[in-house]
């Protein structure tokens, strides 16, 4: 133990040194990143890891990133413990001020591109309630190819747990094309009637020929008043998944062939007839004329049964797959909780 003391002349000397330890010495070098003194992160790793976690790279992979760097994550400086740490400390900076930089990103945004569009809605007390915004390049494309669309809002992974939702379509050679984003604080119809008038006037006022969601009794009555001269229907996907938790053992009962038959009805009747000929065969087959579920999506039947797609320009597309497909990659880009401002940042990479 050495104790340092200033001098006079503002230089230092030693007071007092002992030689004996009062504690074990180290028996090996590695056992150097436990010291107090060796937790420290240099600010080199520290924007690395910084740029890492923004990209949704978990702490396991970004332990292995630096421990590359260092030959072996046995060599690596610090413990895994002082790396939860420094995240912790980088979610938190983050964190704050987040409306501030939101807003500084949306004005970066707007300068590097002119064309680029956002529309921001607030409450009673003046905080975010609604955010949507499109680029140039969403635009160009949605004259081309916005006659299709597709709008789900199921994406939650930020910081408030608000729902996402986007607007994709596809092009010509049928590959997804996001078109704009909207991020709501709630799924009320006030809301949506907010983020589809925007929506049209952002991309040039053009209304869509056909738009697919999922089941949702608000967004049903906004589309009808906001884009009367739309043809609305729902998600395929979400009527199979709403049956098959709805019929319960009939679903998956083995020796019962109901939902070979439903998905027949719903994927393969070509005219109407025949499909209103099937359900009432259906019905009569397995006893289901007074089923409440079956009663209630018969009298809907025009919004997802196949026949009734008919006669419709839907560009092939009969679910909202390709929404959430892009709200599975996006995952890859935004890391799960994170504020509104990298939010934005991430998706433009997407």
């Amino acid at each position: 133990m050495i104790r340092l003391l200033r001098s006079d002349d503002n230089g230092w000397y030693i007071s007092e040194h002992k030689a004996e330890h009062n504690h074990a010495l180290s028996s090996t070098c590695g056992e150097k990143m436990h010291w107090k003194s060796h937790r420290h992160i240099d600010r080199y790793t520290q924007d690395l890891v910084k740029q890492l976690r923004q990209n949704n790279v978990s702490l396991g992979k970004v332990f292995s990133i630096v421990g590359s760097f260092f030959g072996s994550v046995e060599n690596v400086p610090f413990t895994k413990r002082s790396l939860k740490t420094l995240c912790r400390k980088i979610n938190k900076e983050q964190s704050d001020s987040d409306a501030r930089k939101t807003m500084e990103i949306l004005a970066e945004m707007k300068a590097n591109d002119p064309e680029f569009n956002y529309a921001i809605q607030v409450d009673e007390e003046s905080r975010i309630k609604t955010l949507m915004w499109v680029n140039l390049r969403s635009i160009d494309q949605y004259i081309c190819f916005g006659d299709a669309i597709t709008f789900d809002t199921t994406y939650r992974t930020n910081l408030y747990d608000m729902p996402f939702g986007l607007f994709v379509g596809v092009n010509n050679h049928f590959q997804r094309i996001i078109f704009g984003g909207a991020m709501l604080r709630d799924e009320k119809e006030d809301t949506f009637k907010w983020v589809f008038r925007e929506f049209v006037r952002m991309v040039g006022g053009k209304h869509p020929k056909t738009i697919l969601t999922y089941q949702a009794r608000s967004m049903e009555l906004v589309i009808k008043a906001e884009l009367p001269n739309t043809t609305h229907r729902w998600c395929k996907w979400h009527v199979l998944e709403k049956a098959k938790e709805s019929m319960g053992s009939l679903w998956g009962k083995k020796n019962s062939d109901f939902k070979n038959d439903f998905h027949k009805l719903v994927l393969h009747m070509i005219t109407a007839k025949e499909f209103e000929d099937g359900w009432d065969a259906m019905l009569e087959k397995y006893s289901l004329r007074k089923h409440p579920y079956l009663t209630q999506i018969y009298e809907v039947r025009h919004k997802w049964a196949k026949p009734y797609f008919m006669g419709f320009f839907c560009a092939k597309m009969t679910s909202t797959q390709r929404s959430e497909s892009a709200n599975h990659l996006l995952k890859g880009y935004v890391p799960p909780g994170c504020p509104m401002h990298l939010f934005i940042r991430q998706y433009e990479k997407l």
